[in-house]
C-alpha cells in the first residue's frame, strides 16, 4: 500500500463511463463496450494531491499524454475515482483500429473453421 503524505488522496482507475465514452471512436466490428476499456484501468497505486483550492486535478495523463483518466468523484472508500477518458486520449483511434485487427483476424478464424 501506498504511503500517503499530507494532503495526498488515493486514487483508482476506471473504465469510461457514458459521458467519457459517448460520441468516442468504434471502428466497425468492434462491439462498442470495447471503448470503455483504458489501459490502465484498475490501477490502485495512485495518490493525487489537491491544488491550492483543495480541489483534486480534472485530468491525469499517461504515456507522455496520449492516455487520459477523468476525475469522476470519489467512491465509497474515499479515493479519487478516475476514469478513462478515450475522447481526450490522442492513443485511442490507433489502440481501436489495433483491436477492430484483432476482432477481424477472429472473425475470418472462425469463418475458416466453419467451412
Amino acid at each position: 500500500m501506498t504511503t500517503l503524505l499530507r494532503g495526498e488522496v488515493r486514487a483508482i482507475l476506471q473504465p469510461a463511463g457514458h459521458a467519457q465514452y459517448q460520441g468516442a471512436y468504434c471502428p466497425p466490428g468492434v462491439p462498442f463496450a470495447e471503448v470503455r476499456r483504458g489501459p490502465f484501468d484498475g490501477k490502485r497505486d495512485i495518490v493525487v494531491r489537491p491544488d491550492v483550492d483543495g480541489e483534486l486535478p480534472k485530468l491525469m495523463t499517461f504515456g507522455g499524454g496520449q492516455v487520459v483518466y477523468e476525475y469522476d468523484g470519489r467512491d465509497r472508500q474515499n479515493r479519487a475515482v478516475y476514469r478513462y477518458a478515450p475522447k481526450l486520449s490522442s492513443s485511442h483511434r490507433d489502440v481501436m483500429n489495433g483491436v477492430a485487427e484483432v476482432y477481424a483476424e477472429h472473425a475470418l478464424k472462425q469463418a475458416k473453421e466453419d467451412q
